[in-house]
């Protein structure tokens, strides 16, 4: 009986394989078409997101570069405090009296110069 089945497969698969040998491959899109579909994708992705990114980093890095000593600084946790001494890498933030902190200077959100007041909570 096993041998009945594996002769009946052998016909079927006989009488498939030209039939696919035979079948021509599909055409697909040809690559000019291809780079024409994702070239406005990649424009979008540059003008909307990396080009504002690189230019939000740049900006915020002349910003760090130029922090000196009186300016008032903002950092990323939120702290406001005034510049008693600028390093290479970091600051020396005074938040009250005889209260000094050192910051890593990429983590100085906002600058604000020495005449510029800072916001009072209402």
């Amino acid at each position: 009986m096993h041998n009945k089945f594996a002769a009946v497969f052998a016909i079927f698969a006989g009488f498939s394989l030209p039939a696919l040998a035979q079948a021509a491959p599909a055409a697909g899109p040809g690559v000019l078409t291809q780079v024409m579909f994702f070239l406005p994708l990649i424009l979008i992705f540059y003008f909307l997101l990396i080009r504002p990114q690189q230019q939000r980093a740049k900006k915020h890095k002349l910003m760090v570069e130029n922090v000196k000593r009186g300016d008032t600084v903002i950092t990323s946790g939120g702290l406001i405090g005034k510049v008693t001494k600028v390093g290479d890498t970091e600051v020396t933030v005074e938040l009250a009296e005889n209260v000094r902190v050192r910051v890593i200077k990429a983590m100085v959100v906002e600058v604000r110069g020495k005449s510029e007041p800072v916001a009072a909570n209402d």
